[in-house]
């Protein structure tokens, strides 16, 4: 939310809708990437565990570091690249 945010100041600002969505990403890049690391450090130890029932942990946990790791690479590209789709088929159109 806060990348669109970023990037719609700008876009209004009067940058172009790529470099609006660059820009708001490029600020938003660091906060995103260490609330991830954070998360990801929290649940190593559940990766990681041994003794009764470790298998289902162990699982689980690489299950959420993965899903942490996809989902935020993803969310990096996917939402300024949606943003400036957006913006460009908002001017495609004319408004009634």
């Amino acid at each position: 939310i806060l990348i669109v945010e970023f990037a719609e100041a700008r876009y209004r600002a009067g940058s172009s809708a790529v470099d609006a969505a660059l820009q708001g990403a490029r600020l938003r890049l660091r906060p995103i990437v260490m609330t991830s690391l954070a998360f990801i450090a929290g649940v190593i130890p559940l990766a990681l565990a041994t003794g009764a029932g470790a298998v289902s942990r162990r699982e689980i946990g690489m299950s959420v570091i993965g899903g942490m790791l996809s989902g935020t690479l993803l969310a990096i590209v996917l939402v300024p690249l949606f943003f400036v789709l957006v913006r460009r088929a908002g001017k495609a159109r004319p408004v009634a």
